[in-house]
């Protein structure tokens, strides 16, 4: 929480105190050099005044216990340090001198006293300070070491409410209800209703979870304090329990307020998940958020809101009524959400005629909130590194294939028996797809390097797909070997390269994948063999698999060297069939580079590509988006490079 309570500028503050300290010195160093100021006037030496004497020229003298100052007939002022002379009296009254006498000062015990203790005061002052400051620093201080570091959300620049929430509107409607509950509590209390006390919000990275608790700060009017569940957990044990206490102690004195712990699963993780002991430090500190949460004293007007993509690892016991009563699931956006999304991040863009955002929607199923705002973002940069005023659909296509295949690499040298080589891979890559029934529609082929890959062949659904069936899956094995099959038919078994890694990868664990979990396999049943996440023990993963006999998984091995092999199977004999296809589309792609979908059929059938009236349906012809969203990989088909 804030520490300082101190009203006005920070800035001003600071200042005021250096101030103080510069002006404390200068007194210092002025009092000190006060006593020893000398009468002003002209140094001359004792034998020269005395002459002087003699001679008439001196006016009159004042004699200050060392010091002998005076004026001369013509009016200049002289000084000098008297010594011992018990004539000098006779002397001036022999040369009608006017003189006398001033009484030494002594010095004032308060000014001996200040003139000892000041500099004293100054250090000690200074080091307050110091200490002071260091405490502020976000409890990195020996005094505020335990202190919370939750920091209340100020409303004064970029406040979000719901308007700027779009696409997930089951969520928002879920936090809504808390918003109303704040804003009006009688409206519930009037029927017996209690609010829940604490909300966690569940999705995937970049689905909105932050953006949806700041859009609850903004809708609400009320305090609302923000925390990261990694702020509490130190090498100290204690240290994360004594913040939870005092990040709920400043929570009540703002009551009725929003707590919104982001990343919750970073404290909040399974107790006792692991061999010998745990971490003593989390387990405290999590005991303690419990016991905040729902304990013996009950944290009235105090609603807590918390963010993880990882709701599997956490305790239970942080789940049950009265301390979660809700999950609110923040899941990826479909058509109408990623319309509505992208609606937000692109109105304050200049955009072209030509844009259509319903088409933009449908090109990108899988996409998240953070995806789509990284999309028009960089179709902003796009626009404006070609110097235009208006982002059009050109730069929006273009972006697309930068976020979800990667940047181009133009400046890679490749020699043509490469490029030869990436031209065919890629070709029959784009085969498979277009002959193989359960394939998704042909969205574009490129030898362009993108990202990682040499080359990638990319495919959409139609639409937003919830699930895929057995026979798009086999599909899908037959189209990652197309690209090795098509090499192997051209080149030769010996002249086959490492282009094929990532094909291979995908395709052998969709494989495992359907025979292990979604029980596609007639010999080994409906029964599942691994878990979707393996338990880590010390550093190790342990898989639950290993708890299959041998002779299980020598089957499971067969199972899927089977239906991989037919995924060969398939490929090769369209590739076969169409082999003069095959010749066409890698010269078209040695041609052209990049072909789209319509390019590509148009290439097999021998066929002109035109490509300016392809250029003006292009926004047309966009359809569904990545297969593979989730995991952001280039796609299927993409050749990587050499030794990858």
């Amino acid at each position: 929480m804030n520490d300082d309570k101190t009203p006005g500028n920070p800035w001003v503050k600071s200042l005021l105190i250096w101030v103080g300290i510069l002006a404390a010195l200068a007194l210092f160093v002025s009092l000190f050099d006060s006593g020893k100021k000398a009468t002003a006037g002209t140094a001359i030496a004792y034998s020269e005044f005395l002459s002087k004497v003699n001679e008439g020229s001196v006016k009159d003298v004042k004699i200050a216990g060392d010091v002998i100052s005076g004026t001369q007939s013509n009016g200049e002022a002289f000084k000098t340090n008297a010594i011992p002379d018990p004539s000098l009296v006779g002397r001036l009254t022999k040369a009608n001198v006017r003189f006398s006498g001033q009484p030494e000062e002594s010095a004032s015990i308060w000014l001996v006293l200040l003139y000892q203790a000041l500099p004293f005061v100054l250090m000690i002052g200074l080091a307050i300070f110091v200490m002071r400051q260091m405490q502020k620093s976000a409890g990195s201080g020996a005094m505020g070491f335990g202190k919370s570091r939750a920091k209340m959300l100020t409303q004064k620049e970029g406040r979000v409410t719901f308007d700027d929430v779009a696409g997930i509107d089951e969520a928002r409607e879920e936090l809504q209800e808390i918003v109303d509950f704040l804003k009006d509590p009688t409206k519930f209390a009037r029927l017996g209703g209690k609010i829940p006390k604490g909300a966690l919000l569940v999705g995937s990275p970049g689905t909105g979870k932050t953006l949806l608790a700041r859009a609850i700060a903004g809708e609400a009017g009320v305090p609302f304090f923000t925390i990261s569940g990694s702020d509490f957990v130190e090498m100290f044990v204690g240290v994360g329990a004594s913040r939870v206490r005092d990040m709920f102690v400043e929570a009540k004195k703002n009551a009725p307020c929003i707590l919104f712990i982001d990343e919750i699963d970073a404290v909040g993780r399974h107790r006792g998940a692991g061999l010998g002991n745990g971490n003593d430090e989390r387990e405290q500190t999590l005991n303690q958020l419990l016991v905040e949460m729902d304990g013996f004293e009950a944290n009235e007007g105090i609603i807590i809101v918390a963010a993880t993509n990882r709701p599997d690892v956490l305790d239970p016991a942080l789940l049950r009524p009265g301390r979660f009563d809700r999950q609110v699931v923040v899941p990826r956006p479909d058509i109408e959400g990623r319309e509505k999304i992208l609606q937000v991040h692109t109105r304050k863009l200049p955009l072209a005629p030509d844009v259509d955002i319903r088409t933009i929607a449908r090109g990108t199923p899988g996409f998240s909130g953070a995806d789509l705002a990284n999309l028009a973002n960089e179709a902003a940069l796009l626009a404006a590194r070609k110097g235009k005023r208006l982002v059009a659909m050109l730069e929006f296509e273009e972006a697309k294939d930068k976020v979800m295949m990667g940047a181009e690499r133009r400046s890679m040298v490749m020699t043509e028996d490469e490029k030869k080589a990436t031209a065919y891979h890629e070709a029959g890559h784009a085969l498979v797809s277009l002959h193989v029934p359960g394939c998704d529609p042909l969205h574009k082929v490129t030898i362009i390097p993108r990202g990682r890959a040499l080359g990638v062949t990319w495919n959409l659904p139609e639409r937003d797909r919830y699930s895929t069936n057995m026979k798009q899956m086999k599909a899908r094995l037959a189209l990652c070997f197309g690209g090795r099959i098509a090499e192997q038919i051209i080149y030769g078994m010996e002249e086959l390269n490492t282009g094929a890694s990532n094909d291979i990868q995908q395709a052998t664990d969709m494989a495992r994948s359907m025979v292990m979990e979604y029980g596609m396999s007639e010999k080994l049943g409906w029964l599942r063999y691994r878990d979707n996440q393996d338990e880590v023990f010390l550093g190790h993963s342990v898989s639950r698999s290993q708890n299959i006999s041998e002779e299980t998984a020598r089957l499971i091995d067969q199972e899927v060297r089977r239906l991989v092999e037919e995924g060969e199977t398939t490929a090769r004999k369209v590739l076969t069939d169409n082999l003069d296809e095959l010749h066409k589309l890698a010269e078209k792609l040695l041609e052209l580079e990049t072909l789209s979908g319509d390019e590509a059929k148009l290439a097999i059938k021998g066929e002109p590509i035109d490509r300016d009236r392809a250029r003006s349906d292009r926004p047309a012809q966009i359809v569904g988006g990545s297969s593979i969203p989730k995991t952001k990989r280039p796609g299927i088909g993409g050749a990587a490079p050499a030794g990858a």
